[in-house]
């Protein structure tokens, strides 16, 4: 029941985003998914079908280029959506302890968004600022340097904007 009312209230904004582009037209496949992305905060699965339809190309097609790109997302983001590095200079910067910290201060697991949908924690391979590190991203903010006291202020500035 609370897939098709999702589908029901998603509908429309799908058809007015695919109205932009040409149908049976595979080239618009990724500025669909981007804007989708933007739109919803994830590719809804249940819209994945309507894009199909609409460029003429199975699902599975879909998601297999979908799922090449690490900016696409098949799963809601939580409000705050952190991004962790886990490269080489990250690692041996820290990482993990703050992953571990992350994961017992904010009650979400990597790779998933908390129940109230308020934190997301995912792990990257590497965020390209090897010098920086260790590198936290939140949203659109990238934290440099981070230490463990910047650590606990982080976690709490952004507990303290969800309570």
């Amino acid at each position: 029941m609370r897939i098709s009312i999702f589908v029901f209230i998603m509908k429309e904004p799908i058809a007015e985003l695919l109205s932009k582009y040409p149908v049976n037209r595979k080239e618009g496949l990724l500025p669909i998914l981007q804007e989708m992305q933007r739109e919803y905060g994830f590719l809804p699965e249940e819209l994945l079908g309507e894009v199909g339809r609409h460029l003429n190309l199975p699902v599975n097609k879909i998601f297999a280029v979908a799922a090449f790109y690490d900016y696409f997302r098949f799963k809601p983001q939580g409000h705050h959506h952190i991004q962790i590095c886990r490269g080489t200079a990250c690692h041996l910067a820290g990482s993990s302890t703050y992953l571990n910290e992350l994961e017992k201060h904010l009650k979400v697991k990597a790779g998933s968004t908390s129940r109230d949908r308020k934190f997301s924690l995912e792990l990257m391979n590497c965020m390209g600022a090897c010098e920086s590190a260790p590198v936290l991203r939140i949203n659109e903010t990238f934290y440099h340097h981070v230490t463990p006291e910047d650590l606990t202020r982080i976690i709490r500035s952004i507990k303290d904007k969800t309570d």
